[in-house]
């Protein structure tokens, strides 16, 4: 059966689940046809991810014109069910964050989309999280009655989930993919109980493989390491100051931020006024080996977000054997389990995560790595990204 994925920017590096994800179908024996709205101007680095931009194809690469003709020509061809959606389109326009204008966008977009999907066959959309992407695939839906259904990732649809009509949005798919029991429940909370049934827990998951099964010392027992963007949701700067309360403590402690993104020179700015050049480093963007050898070169690995669906790079640190410090928020607690596999503090407190790192600091090597070991066995178990994959295929098939 062929699908076609649906995503507002792709490929994107901070997406490389999702190009897993397509892989994994792919490797099930799923014809994958990639689709996104932006990205095709994108400035990226790694292979996999260069690789994936020539297969994409871009509904807004050739600007308005291809999108006026595929408009007219929906509303020619199937006037009853362009002017139904056209209605949908104006009721996701009351009490909306976006502008009329851009809805009318996202409307155009999806009749150039099903001028492309019934040119090639595919019979089902998958969009990639509960914003713009799923509304476009629900009026492709409406204009063509091809089958859609979404993944929810959160924190982004929790973030506006009346304006964007989370449960407008869930009412009209096959199905709704939550990647965690905390992103179903958030679904819930808007979607009518008859629907509640639609929505089904699929899992992010590692490749085969990425797990170590012999987990070495950390090179550097006094290194806590972050990945992530460095952007206002990460809590960057409440993990610096924390940072700075241990080093005024006298605490031996070594802090690496993996990542980059547009609040770079805010926290760089707070590095030195917190007296910490020689104790905290910005890596800048990383590819995923660095990522890996950044992650197995510490002790454990420390997030201090303010919003979250449930990050990729937990699974990751636990597929090495690497006990995780992160903020009581979302769907973290789902594998972070404190005094289980690591600890876990209250968002936006400073005292909070300094006292969290004080502890994982202080504790011995051998409590560290069984934490790492209990992490590593939770995730193999519940984040198989073929297990997950194929089950996302029979949903797709069936739906």
């Amino acid at each position: 059966m062929d699908v076609a994925y649906l995503i507002n920017q792709y490929p994107k590096t901070s997406h490389s689940f999702i190009r897993r994800e397509i892989m994994a179908l792919e490797s099930a024996g799923m014809s994958v046809r990639r689709t996104a709205m932006r990205g095709w101007d994108a400035e990226l680095v790694d292979p996999d991810d260069l690789a994936e931009q020539a297969r994409t194809d871009y509904l807004l690469k050739d600007g308005a014109v291809p999108l006026l003709r595929a408009t007219l020509r929906q509303m020619v061809r199937r006037p009853g069910a362009f002017w139904r959606t056209a209605r949908l389109c104006l009721s996701m326009m009351r009490r909306s964050d976006r502008s009329a204008p851009v809805h009318a966008i996202t409307l155009a977009e999806a009749c150039l989309l099903v001028e492309w999907l019934e040119a090639s066959g595919t019979r089902h959309i998958h969009a990639h999280f509960g914003t713009n992407s799923a509304e476009v695939a629900m009026y492709a839906s409406g204009l063509s009655g091809i089958g859609y259904s979404f993944t929810v990732h959160g924190p982004d649809e929790f973030d506006a989930p009346a304006f964007m009509k989370l449960g407008e949005k869930t009412a009209r798919a096959r199905f709704v993919a939550a990647i965690s029991d905390f992103c179903a429940s958030q679904i819930f909370r808007w979607a009518a109980f008859e629907d509640w049934s639609k929505v089904r827990i699929v899992r992010c998951g590692l490749t085969p493989g990425y797990a170590l099964e012999d987990v070495p010392p950390p090179a550097y027992p006094n290194r806590l390491v972050c990945v992530g963007r460095l952007g206002a949701q990460k809590g960057h700067s409440i993990l610096v100051q924390a940072a700075g309360v241990l080093h005024r403590e006298g605490v031996p402690l070594e802090l690496v931020l993996v990542g980059d993104g547009e609040l770079r020179p805010q926290i760089a700015a707070l590095i030195r006024a917190e007296g910490l050049e020689g104790v905290v480093q910005i890596t800048g963007w990383a590819s995923g080996a660095k990522v890996r050898q950044h992650i197995l070169s510490g002790r454990a690995m420390v997030m201090t977000s303010f919003a979250e669906g449930l990050p990729v790079v937990i699974m990751e640190a636990y597929a090495l054997g690497r006990p995780v410090l992160a903020t009581e928020i979302a769907a973290i607690p789902e594998l972070v389990r404190e005094g289980e596999t690591g600890w876990l503090f209250a968002a936006g407190s400073v005292e909070a995560a300094a006292d969290a790192m004080r502890r994982c600091l202080s504790a011995p090597d051998v409590a560290c790595a069984d934490m790492g070991r209990r992490g590593q066995a939770l995730v193999l178990k519940r984040h198989d990204l073929s297990q997950e994959a194929a089950y996302l295929k029979s949903l797709i098939e069936t739906a």
